[in-house]
């Protein structure tokens, strides 16, 4: 009888480490992504850099405060994708039109009106807004998986890090993977179609006919 009795001893461990098994799978499986959209994603973050311009007397921006809106742009490195905007502009438009002047020097255009930002600038001053956003791809690279099997189907650990890591490298303005980008603008509009008139407007190579060739000889 004890042979029998280590039979079922064993038996009923085999159950249990099957029932086991069969419970752990769905859970498992539920972390494992089947579909075609890739779970790593480019994230945005935004920083906003406020500087406080006071108004002048005669509704301009003064010559020192030029120079020191000019010195704090250069050392925020003001490039293409920052987005430059007011606040607290009501009653200082010339001063606005100043700073318009200073960021255009930079190849930028500044917007409306600025993000939410902590406080509010002094009286008769102009806040001049920075906003600076940077694109990461968190978890990337993944290589968790590697080397294991996948019995499942599934996406691997590293599937969509390089589209989305490259992505978030060559964007120049990284607010366009949030927001997009329109054509409300003639501006914008100009900008796309010139590769497109230079090419248009280009003489054809043939158009001057074919050249004679003659061979000579002795």
């Amino acid at each position: 009888m004890q042979p029998k009795t280590l039979f079922r001893t064993a038996a009923s461990f085999t159950g249990l480490a099957l029932s086991l098994a069969l419970i752990a799978a769905p859970a498992q499986a539920a972390k494992h992504e089947h579909g075609l959209e890739p779970a790593h994603q480019p994230v945005v973050e935004r920083t906003d850099f406020v500087f406080d311009v006071p108004g002048s007397g005669n509704g301009e921006l003064d010559k020192a405060d030029e120079r020191r809106l000019t010195a704090w742009f250069d050392a925020l490195g003001l490039r293409y994708g920052d987005h430059v905007s007011f606040h607290g502009a009501n009653g200082l438009a010339g001063v606005r039109d100043s700073v318009t002047d200073v960021v255009a020097r930079y190849g930028l255009l500044t917007e409306g009106e600025a993000p939410v930002t902590a406080g509010d600038p002094p009286a008769g001053s102009l806040r001049v807004v920075v906003s600076r956003s940077k694109a990461s791809v968190p978890g990337c690279p993944n290589w968790s998986d590697r080397s294991q099997a996948d019995l499942v189907g599934a996406q691997s650990s590293n599937y969509g890090c390089a589209m989305a890591s490259n992505m978030a490298a060559m964007v120049a303005d990284p607010q366009d993977l949030v927001q997009g980008r329109t054509t409300t603008t003639d501006l914008r509009t100009a900008t796309g179609s010139r590769a497109i008139k230079t090419y248009q407007s280009k003489e054809p190579t043939g158009a001057g006919g074919l050249q004679v060739m003659s061979a000579g000889g002795n």
